[in-house]
């Protein structure tokens, strides 16, 4: 049984593109393809804040201060076989190309109605 997911990150606005054409050469078929478009995504721009720990090695801003970051929200759908491999496979290529040390994420399960 196959199942459908959305995954939802937040990234700097600098990486968008890269992460995007990266994640959908390595997961052609699985992320972002709705009937017979490929590479779909939704981007919306926002602001993220984050204040880094003692220990931390932030991609901007240093441990201790607030810090703001133009950020955009990014939708993609993942086409599962129904074992959420390659959902997770979509996650763990996500980890490696995103530049944040750790990266913000939400998955939600789409129902067909």
């Amino acid at each position: 049984m196959s199942l459908q997911f959305k995954l939802v990150f937040f990234t700097p606005k600098t990486h968008t593109a890269v992460i995007l054409s990266t994640l959908f050469k390595q997961c052609p078929n699985v992320l972002g393809k709705i009937g017979q478009y490929e590479e779909c995504a939704f981007i919306t721009p926002g602001v993220g804040q984050f204040k880094p720990g003692p220990g931390a090695r932030p991609l901007t801003g240093e441990p201790g201060k607030l810090e703001y970051v133009d950020e955009d929200r990014v939708e993609i759908v993942v086409n599962d076989q129904g074992d959420k491999v390659q959902l997770k496979h979509a996650i763990s290529h996500l980890k490696a190309v995103h530049p944040y040390e750790e990266v913000a994420y939400d998955v939600y399960r789409l129902e067909d109605v």
